[in-house]
């Protein structure tokens, strides 16, 4: 497995896109805009479930799964998503195929197998959720409902890139419903912060929190709360959303509970989700020319053990020691894989894990069963030190604590030295351009300046920040009065 990539100075997305082939996390599949996820890549997600997973249920909620396919009808009940997702949705007509007289050994959609109603693939699926609460709400005893879904969604995007974006990918999605404004209110603000606290601890990736604006908003919500990051390259990229969908889709669906002084009244919801664009972060925030770079949270393989032999009879004494260190660091839930194949060399291994990203490895060699100790190397400094074997696995076990928060550091050094405040728009131009990053500006409020600095400079508002204190200034575009500072940035 040869590194050979392209530098990120020389081609951030040649090499991005180089990485994840190479370090065997996917690749491109035969379905157009499709990817396979490849087992390595997948075990990075099954982490990010497995501690999201923990963190919904933790705060009350349940996994359920609906349909796939949405009948049209319903798809188009609540008009704004349906707007707003038109243009990326695929669309099944027929459910047969039958052999083409014209072409042996060919086979043709059978016309006579038209649907009576056409199904939507799933972009996103509050309306079949919706279409399904109605028969599961009568009274605010029902209430709330609180459902997560763990699935894939289908947007046919005409440009893709592997984890990034592409035609199908997985996701959870949280659909739930309340009693109250205030309490789906609270609930979109909680899940925003589950967020952001699954993506800075776990993934050690530095986040600002806000809201959207009303044109970035997702379609159909009244509110969408999201978590803005920056990659290395200067770009942002959104790393989670939560939605506040108010009235509007129980209002489509006709989804009404009577209240508790005897009022029917309609459910108000929302929505939230993350999906595997996560892995796409976690690369462009940590990895570096070499490869991967993993927080120990995320790594399939914390540490792995390399032995360093000539002979059989020095390859059983490091085994004996290697298995043991395995062993113990397994009863500290710490993943260990002792790499005893013997189809590789030393060196290639070392390029492999290096690739790859595995927080910790350990070389073994004779003189270091003679002198009782082990080298260690570490992936995110490439930094390496040879340690007595005493004590190993709490040595261990701090290193790896210290990768994660020292990843997260690093991040959060880089993302802070990447937010330009700037008064004038020439300004946030020179800055776009040669710095890049997060820029702070004032912004009049309206679409029109949105759009057409948009249009200007491929910049959107990621996000107006949460902790912005909110004063009066002049906007950056059209000199008019301006209520409040916004983040724009050029995004994934």
């Amino acid at each position: 497995m040869g590194k050979n990539l392209t530098s990120r100075s020389e081609d951030y997305s040649k090499w991005y896109n180089e990485l994840v082939v190479k370090a065997d996390l996917a690749e491109n599949s035969a379905v157009r805009g499709c990817m396979v996820i490849k087992p390595y890549g997948y075990a990075i997600w099954e982490k990010m479930q497995a501690e999201l997973d923990r963190m919904f249920k933790a705060t009350g909620h349940q996994n359920a799964y609906f349909p796939l396919f949405v009948p049209k009808s319903l798809f188009e009940a609540e008009e704004k998503n349906a707007e707003g997702f038109a243009k990326e949705c695929a669309v099944v007509t027929h459910y047969r195929l039958q052999n083409d007289p014209d072409r042996p050994g060919k086979l043709r959609v059978d016309p006579e197998a038209k649907l009576e109603e056409e199904l939507v693939v799933r972009p996103t699926s509050e309306a079949i959720i919706w279409s399904t609460y109605k028969n599961w709400i009568q009274s605010y005893r029902d209430l709330p409902i609180l459902i997560n879904q763990w699935a894939n969604v289908v947007r046919w995007e005409m440009r893709t890139r592997l984890f990034l974006r592409t035609a199908e990918f997985l996701w959870q999605e949280g659909h739930t419903a309340h009693a109250t404004e205030q309490e789906a209110l609270e609930e979109t603000i909680q899940m925003n912060d589950i967020y952001a606290e699954f993506v800075q601890n776990f993934m050690a990736i530095p986040v600002i929190k806000g809201v959207k604006s009303e044109s970035e908003r997702f379609a159909g919500a009244i509110e969408t709360y999201c978590i803005e990051a920056l990659m290395q390259d200067g770009k942002a990229l959104q790393a989670g959303t939560s939605h506040f969908l108010g009235q509007n889709f129980a209002k489509a669906f006709d989804v009404k509970f009577t209240n508790k002084e005897g009022k029917q009244d309609y459910v108000w919801a929302t929505s939230w989700g993350v999906s595997t664009r996560l892995i796409g972060a976690l690369i462009m925030t940590h990895s570096d020319d070499s490869g991967l770079v993993l927080p120990p949270n995320l790594a399939p393989i914390q540490v792995v053990i390399i032995p360093i032999y000539k002979n059989d009879e020095e390859f059983e004494a490091i085994s004996e020691v290697a298995k043991s260190l395995v062993k113990d660091l397994q009863r500290l839930n710490i993943s260990c894989k002792f790499d005893n194949r013997d189809t590789m060399r030393p060196g290639a291994k070392f390029a492999q894990y290096e690739l790859q990203g595995v927080p910790l490895r350990i070389a073994i060699g004779p003189k270091d069963l003679a002198n009782n100790t082990v080298e260690v190397a570490r992936r995110d400094n490439l930094s390496k030190s040879i340690v007595p074997l005493e004590n190993i696995s709490e040595l261990i076990e701090n290193s790896l604590a210290d990768i994660q928060v020292s990843l997260f550091e690093k991040a959060k050094t880089y993302r802070d030295n990447h937010i330009s405040e700037v008064q004038d728009f020439e300004n946030f131009k020179e800055v776009l351009e040669n710095k890049g990053g997060f820029i702070a500006a004032y912004w009049d409020g309206t679409v029109e300046t949105e759009q057409r600095i948009k249009e200007l400079t491929k910049a959107t508002i990621r996000c107006i920040p949460s902790d912005f204190v909110h004063e009066e200034g002049v906007c950056v575009f059209s000199g008019k009065p301006s209520k409040y500072k916004v983040l724009f940035a050029k995004a994934y």
